[in-house]
């Protein structure tokens, strides 16, 4: 339904968005379609889904807003499911996304209720990610290995809490950095930042 009278908040919208100059609109178009593009890469597979429960909260946050908070802090980024996949789209050209798929598996795995569940998750998850020679070993010293090894005789919620500490240490600080100063972050925070001058300069 249209509505052309005085006061009307559709006629309101209307006008603030004619307000904006047509390169902001693009450039949020453009963000906007990345973000939708890595949201829904088939590559990712399964385990990417699970990165879908670390919700961005009770609203749901501007796009462009969302990428500049990336560069606040690593846990930033992993509370932002379209940041989870970026970052692993990332190190998918490192060839390290095993390092934050253990992690996600391991969020995961402390959701599990049924113990019989938990076993078996616990001895999938240490045959993928753990054990020497594995098929997506992650990159733990043989202490840790061993400690997550024994902590699979009486499975609990909390037996990789080491093991995923160690490799999320490894990603913030060796990953998480190079991440920042990739390219096309570097392109994804240019638009975002522009695009958010614009609008506040027309507000």
């Amino acid at each position: 339904m249209s509505c052309w009278a005085p006061g009307c908040p559709v006629l309101s919208m209307c006008r603030g968005l004619a307000a904006l100059p047509v390169t902001c609109l693009e450039r949020a178009k453009e963000l906007k379609t990345r973000l939708g593009i890595l949201l829904h890469k088939p590559e990712l597979g399964h385990r990417i889904g699970t990165s879908g429960k670390l919700q961005l909260g009770s609203r749901q946050r501007d796009s462009s807003q969302e990428v500049l908070e990336w560069r606040e802090s690593f846990d930033q980024l992993l509370k932002s499911k379209s940041g989870v996949t970026a970052f692993h789209t990332f190190l998918k050209t490192e060839f390290s996304e095993e390092n934050l798929d253990f992690w996600l598996a391991c969020e995961d795995f402390k959701k599990t209720r049924s113990k019989t569940k938990l076993a078996s998750k616990a001895n999938r998850i240490f045959e993928e990610f753990v054990q020497s020679e594995a098929p997506r070993e992650v990159n733990i010293d043989h202490e840790t290995r061993e400690i997550t090894r024994k902590n699979l005789s009486g499975a609990t919620s909390a037996c990789f809490n080491e093991a995923q500490a160690k490799t999320r240490t490894l990603m913030e600080k060796d990953s998480y950095p190079r991440f920042l100063k990739s390219a096309s972050y570097q392109d994804m925070t240019r638009q975002a930042t522009s695009c958010g001058i614009s609008k506040r300069s027309h507000t």
